[in-house]
This record gives structure tokens, sequence and C-alpha cells, in this order.
């Protein structure tokens, strides 16, 4: 039983909440570097900020779609390949990390930043053949 209470806080993020970022904060903190967040306690997706305002994001799935972002506002906004209509969300920077929430829907789709790494996001693709 301890160790299920133990695993459970570990998988909660702690956040202390911080000013939303501005795009340059924003530009400057992921530019160069693969993000990996997590959603309720478990892993949801990770995106590599490239220069140019270029990212590429997965559901950890292998594969991924390659898109841009830009600023609206106080808002971050994204688009990709595969789906042309704009994501925003607003991002603030706590101790542990990024938070990420979804533009018009704070409560329901918040992202934590689970891990940083100078490592390029992995992208095989799908399989081929039959």
């Amino acid at each position: 039983m301890t160790r299920l209470i133990l695993l459970a806080a570990l998988c909660t993020p702690v956040h202390a909440a911080q000013a939303q970022m501005t795009a340059e904060e924003f530009d400057d903190y992921t530019r160069g570097h693969t993000f990996y967040y997590g959603a309720g306690g478990g892993p949801y997706g990770a995106e590599e900020y490239l220069h140019n305002r270029r990212v590429r994001w997965s559901f950890l799935d292998g594969q991924c779609q390659n898109g841009y972002w830009y600023d609206k506002g106080e808002e971050i906004c994204f688009v990709y390949d595969r789906t042309p209509e704009p994501q925003c969300w607003t991002f603030e920077r706590a101790e542990d990390g990024l938070i990420a929430r979804f533009a018009g829907e704070p409560a329901m789709s918040e992202l934590y930043e689970v891990e940083k790494s100078s490592e390029p996001l992995e992208c095989p693709g799908p399989e081929i053949g039959v």
C-alpha cells in the first residue's frame, strides 16, 4: 500500500505557479530541446522544438507530425501537417518545468514537463510492408 501511495505521488506533478511565458521566453526555453509531457499522471507525448519556431510532435507511437508555432496574444498556437487547425496553449514555467494549458479549457487539458532532452525526437514512422 505504501508503494502505491509513493508511486502516485511521483506521477502527480506539483506546480508552483509562475507567470505566463511570453513567446520570446518560450522560444528561449524550448528551442533546441525535446520535451516529454505527461497528463493525469501518465505519459502524453513529446515535442522537439527546432529553429525558426518549427516543431515535431509525437504521441510516443513512433509517428511524428511536423509543424510550427506562432504567438497570438498570450497564447502559443501550433499548426501541424496533418492537423491544420491551430491548437493554442498558454505556458507557464514552474519550479519543476513547463505547464501547458489548452486555451479555452484550462482545467480539462493540462500538460506538464516530465523530461527535457537535448536528443532529437525519434520518428521511425509507420511500418513498411504488408
